[in-house]
């Protein structure tokens, strides 16, 4: 089960991110995919916070309790919460009245992001060879 192909970090991150989604379930009081939950907390949140010099200062000096206890965290948390909404929303803004960004966004989603892949290996194994 260790070896290299055997999914066992995988397996791990996806039983991690399904803890996440289930202490988040009923948080919010409007309809958020799973998908919106993972990407808001493990994307814009934790890596506001890992950005933040003063808890990274408090969680190298300091035990992992007294880290929790810090002042400093909630008041980290608002920050990360407020950094990461405007750029989303410019983003996304810029986004829907530009063609040019809309372009480009795509051609990263269909590159490098490899976004038809996975819906074609999918769609691939669904559907039965043609000419067998």
């Amino acid at each position: 089960m260790d070896e290299p192909s055997s999914g066992q970090v995988q397996d791990k991150q996806k039983v991690w991110l399904e803890e996440i989604i289930a202490k988040f379930n009923g948080l919010f009081e409007v309809e958020v995919s799973d998908n919106d939950q993972r990407v808001y907390v493990n994307g814009i949140l934790k890596g506001n916070l890992l950005e933040n010099e003063t808890l990274n200062q408090q969680a190298e000096h300091n035990s992992k309790k007294q880290f929790t206890n810090s002042p400093d965290l909630r008041k980290a948390l608002s920050d990360a919460a407020i950094d990461g909404f405007d750029p989303h929303a410019l983003m996304s803004k810029q986004l829907l009245g530009s063609e040019k960004i809309q372009a480009a966004i795509l051609e990263v989603l269909l590159g490098p992001a490899q976004l038809y892949a996975p819906r074609r290996k999918a769609e691939v194994l669904l559907r039965p060879e043609v000419g067998s």
